[in-house]
């Protein structure tokens, strides 16, 4: 797995990676510098690319679901596919709402557009409050590719400057819960650690 060790869209490849206990190389990349390999296998460049025997991967939904089916246990997305249809519906949606807000602050060219890219995104999270109070994780009572998708995003909040208040209990109960689940911690690279004192 082509990587880079702070972004988002890695992380929750690495993250679904761990939850099923795969072993992989990870290849830490540098954005200024990609590998020469990277530049052959991946058009675009970008990271997570993921290079399984022949398959080249390089959108990190493709790479989520990819790997879900290849390694199907434990499952990360319910058989159902009225519910199936659900949660794909909800990681267009965090993907939308949640993943662009953080590329902005990511790549804010000033402090305003960050500012209110912070905003945004801060205000988003927190109109899920109730969503996150209804089942033990989001949706579910299982976790899965959606909480591979939410956890990263929740886990920047401090670096990114957003806090959320006492609005969000449930959120941060969820953060709690799901920050302690070893699959999360093996996850996180190192200076991903440190975006959380």
């Amino acid at each position: 797995l082509y990587s880079n060790p702070t972004c988002f869209f890695s992380h929750r490849a690495r993250l679904v990676m761990a939850e099923k206990s795969i072993s992989i190389d990870v290849i830490d990349v540098d954005a200024a510098s990609p590998p020469e390999d990277l530049l052959d296998l991946n058009p675009y460049h970008s990271v997570p690319t993921l290079v399984d025997r022949d398959l080249v991967l390089y959108d990190s939904r493709v790479i989520i679901e990819y790997l879900d089916e290849r390694f199907p246990h434990p499952p990360l997305m319910p058989v159902d596919p009225v519910t199936r249809a659900q949660f794909r519906l909800a990681l267009y949606r965090i993907e939308k709402d949640w993943y662009s807000q953080a590329a902005q602050i990511d790549n804010a060219l000033d402090k305003r557009q960050a500012t209110r890219a912070r905003k945004i995104l801060g205000e988003s999270i927190i109109a899920s409050n109730e969503v996150f109070a209804m089942k033990k994780f989001f949706l579910s009572d299982e976790f899965s590719l959606i909480d591979c998708s939410i956890a990263p995003i929740l886990w920047r909040l401090p670096a990114y400057g957003i806090e959320l208040g006492t609005q969000a209990k449930a959120i941060e109960k969820y953060m709690v819960h799901v920050f302690c689940r070893p699959s999360f911690q093996i996850s996180l690279s190192e200076l991903e650690l440190e975006m959380r004192p």
